[in-house]
Order: C-alpha cells, then structure tokens, then sequence
C-alpha cells in the first residue's frame, strides 16, 4: 500500500482539487465524507489529515465536528478554512464572525519562520465568514491578512496546522508548495504514487479479485473503457475477452480507431459487433432523454450478454468508473467489485445482470487515467480522445435519434473538433510549455444537434433548416466547470465551415453557461 494522505470533506466546493493537488506531489489521497466511521477512514492507514473548507459555521446546531480519531492518531494534521476552524473548536479555541467577510483575492505575510509556509508575502484565495479569534492553546499565528489576524496558525509540537485561505485552488499561487511541504515534509509521505506504481497496483488487485477465471470488458471507444481495459489485459493476459459493441451512436471514424488500437494486444480476444441497426430501430421516435439511456442501456446490456454467451458467459466485468463519479455518487466505500446499478456510466443499465464489477480506475482521476493509458503505450488518439458520454451521441442529438440526423451531427463535430485540434486548443495544457503556468485549452469540445429550425439563405435559396450548438469547457474535476472563451474568429470559421460543409444545419449557436446552473451535456 502507498503512503496517504486521507482528506476529510466538510462540504467545500473545493475538496476534490485538494485530493488532486496531493496527487500532484506523487501521494496517494483518498476524500471521505468526514462522518465516514473511524474504521473505514483507518484503513486507508495514512500518514496525516487535511480537513477541507466547508459552508457551515462552527457554531451552527448540528455543525460539522472534527471526529476523535484524527486527535488521537497523533498524526500531522492540517485544517482549511471551515477545518481550520473545526480544529479550533475542537481543542478549546474561540472562533467567531468576522466584521467583514473575505471572499476572493487577499495578501497574507508569513509572521515566522515555519516548516509550512515559505517566507514574505503571498496571494491567496480567500472564502470565509468566520475567523479564529483565539487559537487553540499550543497554538501560534503563522500568517495574518489584512481581515484576518490569524490567517494561518500552528502547533509546531504537535504537527497541527490551520489555513484560513485555500492552497488547493489556483488562484492560491504557492498553494502547491505549501501542500507539498506538509504532505512530504511534515508529513514524511514517501512520493510513490506515479503511473508505474498505479498499474502496479491495479492489476495486482484485478489478479486478487478475479483469480483464474474468465474476465469480460465492455469497451466503449471512451479514455476510461479503454484505459480500463488495458490494465486488465495486463493483469490477466488470455483471461480476458473484450465485446466492442457499435451501437451506431458513435463519433466519427471511432469504431475503426478503437478496433485498431486493441486488436494488437487482444488479437481475436476482441468481439466486434454492429448493433447500429437494432438500436436505431428501438430509439425510433424516442425524445425523452430518460428514456433514451434506459433503451440504449437495456438494448446494450442485452446485445452484451448475447457476445458473452458466446465466450463462455465470464461472470467478472471490467467498468471505466474513475474517481469523479464515485464522489458524485457519494459512495466512499472501498469495495473493489460490486453489481451494475442504473447509474452507472452507460446508463440505464438493467438491474437484473448477474455481473460482478471489476473497477481498476475507480480511485483515479481523468489525468491520473490518462498518464497511466500512455505508460501503458495506448495511441494518442485514444488516451487524449474527449470525454463521450455512455449513451454517444443519443444525448447530444436532441429530440428524436435516426440515422440521418446522426450523420449530420457526426459531421459537425468532428469539423469541431478538427478546428480546435489545429488551433492548439483540444486539450488541456500548462501556457509556456511548464507545469505551473496558466492552462490553455479545453477540457471538453462538441456538438449538439438541436430540434430547432430556422429560416436561412444559401445560394439565394431559403433554407429552413436545424441548429448546431457548440459547447466546450474549461474544467480541472468535471465536478465544476466554466466555458471556454474560444477566439471569435475561430468560432466564425467553426461555424463558416458547418453551415457550408454539413447537410441540414445552418445555423450556429455557442452555449456560454457554466455548471452549475447547467450541466455539461445537454441531455
């Protein structure tokens, strides 16, 4: 087991970029609600604690409480904003309304000399109402800011620290640093989470759980799927039989891409199988997005279990869960194996499958899964493909799904995502080339079809015909995300090239929400 650091959660916005900033310094963190019982958090068997922000306050009837254990582990322990001030509760300090709130940038100065923060002056991001009026005894102020006289503060006997501001966000600068140097330092964590030591892992456990039986994956032409797939691959070499069904609801020039990329390792291991037209059929005149992914669920799940019957019916199954859906779902368990339920990432899926999960990317986030596909030498194309939704293209073709309407939207995501691809702007990348500047780029890039018609000229001809929307986002966990402010005349040249290149599409739209309120697909 790695060394790690556990992160409990009192409900920040922020608590899974924690998690994320601690992997960046090659440490093991795993987030658990902080109500999680004593047994399941001491399993992880950590090296130290960070509590994360939260909205309550301290004093609030039925408020967050710092548990025992963390206290009588005698482990580092380093307390943000809303934890910051659940230590101080916690140890006999006074915390108490600030006169006037600090939401956003501030500037904090280092007091004295610590192990935790670097000397001088620092920017920081700050999101609280609270502040501590009386540190715990044991205690000292570290840092001040202009609002708060105890911007940070410390028990350097004991390993306990509080941060009023937020380290884990980037407009916290030095944020990093000031977690590396609890996390290594303080905590004397030892930086062995890296890609090697994660498949390591994960196929030691595929091995464990599945022993000598038979294993099947599902592979969607998705990072996840694929990258899942390819540990299991390693884990259990002639075990595994992969089904690839196309459902006809993919993106352009996917199925050939995918079946190239797997047919090297797999050879005849790999079970294609063309589902296109029983799927179209079952999704003739559905609109409802509901009812969409229950359909391609029950339809995909029972084309699936037809291929496996095939093969020998493996009762184990390889699913792309990663860390983001599991902390969405609020499931902080640690089991490895469990039974599909409707919400997991195809959608729909029946709850009658006799299934047993396997699940190598669970504790993984969508960069850790990407480093680990490279280390395993899957193509570009497919490691940095973007994200796609399980039910494909059935939840961005809003309205009713036939092949015609498909085509259309295939053509006009994939001049998207060839523009963006040539601007520089497909993927996510630190501004300059380092790891510390500015990101650059999008997260996620597509199409949506709508059923919406408009009055057009073209060729002096009126054109009534549907809208293309194009969305694309800025996004570090997927949990939050922002839209990407695309150039304007690469937009105008996006749009020139749909209305003049695609068949029944002439006019453009770009969705500038972000989520919250919406989500990232429409549907």
């Amino acid at each position: 087991m790695p060394d790690s650091i556990a992160i409990l959660d009192f409900g920040s916005q922020y608590t899974q970029l924690i998690a994320r900033r601690v992997r960046e310094c090659q440490v093991y963190s795993e987030l658990f609600p902080w109500d999680t019982p004593t047994e399941t958090v001491l399993a992880l068997q950590p090296k130290g604690f960070i509590l994360s922000g939260g909205p309550a306050s301290v004093y609030e009837p039925g408020a967050p409480t710092l548990p025992g254990y963390v206290l009588e582990s005698g482990l580092p322990v380093l307390g943000i904003c809303y934890g910051m001030q659940a230590l101080t509760h916690a140890l006999g300090g006074r915390v108490g309304a600030a006169a006037e709130r600090e939401y956003g940038p501030a500037v904090v100065e280092t007091l004295r000399e610590n192990p935790l923060l670097p000397a001088g002056s620092q920017p920081v991001w700050m999101s609280h109402g609270d502040r501590i009026e009386t540190p715990p005894p044991g205690f000292i102020p570290l840092a001040a800011s202009s609002n708060s006289p105890i911007a940070a503060m410390g028990n350097l006997a004991e390993r306990r620290f509080g941060l009023q501001f937020h380290p884990e966000v980037r407009h916290t600068p030095g944020g990093t640093e000031i977690l590396r140097r609890f996390v290594l330092e303080i905590c004397a964590a030892r930086p062995d989470w890296t890609p090697a030591s994660m498949i390591s892992q994960a196929t030691a456990r595929i091995r464990a759980q599945v022993g000598e039986e038979a294993l099947l994956s599902a592979v969607s032409g998705g990072v996840d799927s694929s990258v899942a797939t390819a540990l299991a691959a390693q884990a259990v070499g002639g075990q595994l039989s992969a089904v690839f069904v196309d459902t006809g609801l993919l993106r352009q020039g996917e199925v050939a891409q995918v079946e190239q990329a797997f047919r090297r390792t797999l050879g005849p291991n790999l079970h294609g199988v063309d589902a296109s037209e029983k799927f179209l059929r079952a999704l003739a005149g559905v609109t409802d997005p509901e009812e969409k992914r229950r359909v391609i669920g029950e339809l995909f799940i029972r084309t699936f279990e037809e291929q496996a019957r095939g093969i020998g019916q493996p009762r184990f199954l390889v699913q792309g869960t990663i860390y983001p859906d599991v902390v969405e779902s609020s499931a902080p368990e640690r089991r490895q194996a469990r039974r599909i339920k409707t919400h997991h990432n195809v959608g729909g899926l029946p709850q009658d499958m006799a299934f047993e999960l396997v699940e190598p990317l669970r504790y993984l986030f969508k960069d850790e899964v990407r480093a680990v596909g490279e280390r395993l030498g899957l193509p570009p194309e497919l490691v940095w493909r973007q994200p796609f939704p399980g039910p494909g293209l059935a939840v961005r073709c809003l309205g009713e799904v036939t092949r015609e309407r498909l085509e259309h939207l295939r053509a006009a995501d994939a001049i998207f995502t060839q523009e963006l691809e040539r601007a520089g702007l497909l993927r996510v990348r630190p501004a300059g080339g380092d790891q510390t500047g500015e990101l650059v780029g999008t997260a996620q890039s597509f199409v949506v079809l709508l059923p919406v018609r408009s009055v057009g000229v073209m060729g002096d001809q009126r054109t009534y015909q549907e809208t293309a929307a194009l969305r694309s986002i800025t996004t570090e966990d997927f949990m939050t995300a922002d839209w990407a402010r695309l150039p304007y005349d690469l937009l105008a040249h996006i749009s020139n090239r749909i209305v003049n290149e695609v068949d029944g599409i002439n006019r453009v739209v770009y969705d500038i929400t972000s989520k919250p309120p919406s989500t990232i697909e429409w549907e």
